[in-house]
């Protein structure tokens, strides 16, 4: 209630208005919202921020079909007292089946600095991308995004989404596809999986935004397609440190199954070129 009367979430607040909150009961939350002893890799951790290394197939937060075994579960676990932050601490989620870095504050007043640096844009995030194509040079994409009009699980770039930008750099080609870095300047839902597919790159394995191989031979489109996720990777985590007001990075390297598949497109490049 805004001064005794229902208010939207639209509504802008001046100054000097009286607010009234009645919390109303979240069986869903209780349920969720426990302790499970899940094994993390921690990069970091200090009384201030955690910072983690998500392995492919770990959901980031309770949701539709996936009300256990997540990320804030764990971290429950690992730091009880985050139950009384919200979202367990939780400031940015990453896909189920992206790996990668994510940042977790441990109190409310880092996790509210931490949203404004998000909105600030002035977190640092950097992903390795592998994705369909041969991508000739460094670019960027400046689409915005919304909810798909049609598929509604899915994002599309959408005239009246949510403004989006994505800078993206060759890292390494090989046949059928293209190694890059992708970095975010916002941070949209399935941002670079979107992007990348809207300008006819899209990420090898993902079942979602994917497609097929193209001018490969077939041992390769084989791999490509064969990739259980989509083969993206979170690999750069750079803020303001919440406490300290340093700035601090920290690179996680890329996941074995990600690894694996590149050094194998890497022997069938160097094969190519010897039978050349």
């Amino acid at each position: 209630m805004l001064d005794g009367r229902v208010t939207t979430v639209k509504q802008k607040v001046w100054g000097n208005e009286h607010i009234r909150i009645s919390p109303q009961e979240d069986t869903a939350t209780e349920s969720t919202d426990t302790a499970e002893d899940i094994s993390l890799s921690i990069i970091h951790e200090d009384d201030t921020l955690i910072i983690i290394n998500k392995p492919a197939g770990l959901v980031t937060h309770p949701g539709n079909g996936n009300w256990q075994g997540t990320l804030l579960n764990a971290l429950l676990h690992h730091a009880p007292q985050l139950g009384n932050v919200p979202r367990a601490g939780i400031v940015h989620r990453l896909d189920k089946n992206t790996s990668g870095l994510l940042v977790v504050a441990k109190t409310i007043e880092a996790q509210t600095n931490l949203v404004r640096q998000l909105q600030q844009h002035t977190v640092k995030r950097d992903y390795l991308a592998l994705v369909l194509g041969q991508v000739g040079q460094d670019g960027i994409v400046d689409a915005p995004i919304g909810r798909h009009p049609i598929h509604r699980t899915k994002m599309a770039v959408m005239t009246n989404g949510k403004s989006a930008r994505t800078h993206y750099q060759v890292i390494e080609t090989f046949e059928g596809c293209t190694l890059l870095q992708c970095s975010l300047e916002t941070g949209r839902t399935h941002q670079i999986r979107v992007h990348m597919n809207s300008i006819g790159y899209p990420l090898a394995g993902d079942p979602v935004y994917g497609g097929k191989p193209k001018k490969t031979r077939q041992r390769i489109g084989q791999l490509l397609v064969n990739f259980p996720r989509q083969a993206l990777h979170a690999q750069k985590l750079a803020l303001t440190h919440p406490q300290t007001g340093q700035v601090i990075q920290w690179e996680a390297v890329a996941p074995d199954d990600m690894d694996h598949l590149l050094e194998v497109l890497r022997q069938y490049s160097e094969e190519e070129l010897s039978v050349r």
